[in-house]
């Protein structure tokens, strides 16, 4: 699969991810969109993001800008630090997707970029870009990971995780490190677990039965209240109880939002539908699946109304902060990007403030259930086709979802998404940044959830083949 470039950034195997091609995706960013007095730069830890970085920097320099480099720092922390300078960013990852992948994102001033600036960037992209007359400067920056802990210990303060014994899976992730530092920072006692030198992709949204047996056995081991951990970039969460259950993101974006006070909520289509019954939820938008549509409708509500306590989440359970809200202890300003510790900062706090465990309050939502996994190295194409050649034909459809009973409804916002007359949902989607098909699916009950996405996995490979 070529590298792609959309609202994700550009992806693709590092073989491919040539000085020429990283240089031309940066000139057309800067030639398109809005700058400010320079661009940050950081990185996930990658054996390949350190090279792709510098190819970055000499880019930003070659137009006139300043590179500001931060080196090795979770997404958000670089996100919070271009964004309170009026800065543009530029973040070298690939995410969740294997190690001989990599990527960047890219962000404006205001925050991530939209489809409007994809479109903008992709039409610069073949144009030349002479080099600047006077080149910038390389400048390093090690203030992004402090303001990022302080975002946090000013907001819920020092006591808010006094007493809790929390397990830290570092793996690889950028965000290792710093999720200790806030942890222990807020009271916790964080243990390390499986620290990793070699790139492990980690997909929180679709955490494998080793990994889970893996959690579950610390959990025990070592006597843990909850367990934390992120993708590689440190955007999305993952989040276990004390028996080292995970706890879906779709059900961390209502708990936060519902523990920061937010009336108003912004998700994909694929999250769990369980918010519709939570009635301090006042207005509830559903996106197709990706940050940037779910900020552009959060913008949208702020420009009707920039009094809305307005939050977005992800099902992989990247949360999005649209208003200042308050903590325990001071005021949590906004931060319309994905991140991953809020979500999981706050479940555990509400549980600590109420003398409950993450359990108890999970189990007080409405009870409805999601899983989510993917078939991997299938080109997009390919499972797009299967998926349009589904969505026309009824009775293909009826085959492929032998079963699971008669269709009520179909939901074509992002994929094909079909929820049936006994409740339960399966929705099917080609990734829009890897070689992925996914499938979602939400029932009255976890095992339902789980044997519905096994189910249609098999059914997929076999299609897909």
């Amino acid at each position: 699969m070529p590298p792609k470039f959309g609202t994700s950034g550009l992806r693709g195997l590092v073989t491919e991810l040539t000085d020429d091609l990283v240089r031309a995706h940066v000139r057309a960013f800067i030639a398109a969109c809005p700058q400010g007095r320079a661009v940050h730069v950081g990185r996930d830890l990658r054996a390949s993001s350190p090279d792709i970085a510098a190819a970055v920097m000499q880019a930003v320099c070659d137009a006139g800008l300043d590179a500001i480099d931060h080196g090795a720092v979770p997404t958000p922390a670089l996100a919070l630090a271009s964004m309170s300078a009026g800065d543009a960013a530029v973040m070298i990852t690939g995410s969740h997707i294997p190690a001989d992948r990599n990527g960047l994102k890219f962000y404006i001033p205001q925050g991530e970029i939209s489809k409007a600036d994809e479109t903008a960037i992709l039409a610069m992209l073949e144009t030349d870009h002479t080099i600047a007359g006077s080149p910038g400067q390389i400048k390093s920056d090690t203030t992004a990971l402090p303001a990022y802990v302080a975002r946090y210990a000013n907001a819920f303060g020092a006591g808010a995780l006094r007493g809790a014994r929390i397990g830290v899976y570092q793996h690889s992730s950028v965000a290792r490190d710093v999720m200790g530092d806030i942890l222990e920072g807020l009271g916790a006692e964080s243990v390390a677990l499986a620290r990793s030198d070699v790139f492990i992709p980690v997909d929180t949204e679709a955490v494998d039965p080793a990994t889970r047996g893996l959690l579950a056995g610390w959990a025990q081991e070592h006597g843990l209240d909850a367990i934390i951990s992120t993708d590689g970039d440190g955007d999305r969460p993952m989040l276990a109880d004390a028996t080292g259950t995970i706890i879906a993101g779709d059900l961390l974006g209502p708990l936060t939002a519902q523990f920061l006070g937010a009336d108003t909520l912004v998700t994909p289509v694929s999250s769990n539908t369980l918010i519709d019954q939570m009635p301090q939820f006042t207005a509830i938008t559903r996106t197709r699946i990706g940050s940037p549509f779910v900020i552009d409708a959060m913008e949208q509500a702020l420009t009707s109304d920039n009094a809305t306590k307005i939050a977005g989440y992800e099902a992989n359970g990247g949360f999005l902060l649209g208003f200042t809200a308050t903590g325990p202890t001071g005021a949590l300003p906004p931060l319309m990007t994905r991140d991953s510790l809020l979500p999981m900062l706050a479940p555990l706090a509400a549980a600590r403030a109420q003398g409950k465990t993450l359990t108890d309050l999970v189990a007080a939502l409405p009870p409805r259930f999601t899983a989510a996994d993917r078939v991997q190295e299938v080109p997009s194409e390919r499972s797009a086709a299967f998926i349009a050649t589904l969505t026309a034909d009824a009775t293909a459809r009826t085959a492929f979802f032998k079963g699971v009973g008669a269709e009520q409804s179909l939901d074509l916002t992002d994929g094909l998404r079909v929820t049936f007359t006994c409740g339960s949902v399966v929705h099917l989607r080609p990734s829009g940044n890897a070689p992925e098909c996914r499938c979602y699916a939400e029932a009255d009950s976890t095992d339902a959830a789980l044997t519905l996405v096994n189910t249609h996995l098999k059914r997929l490979k076999a299609a897909l083949d």
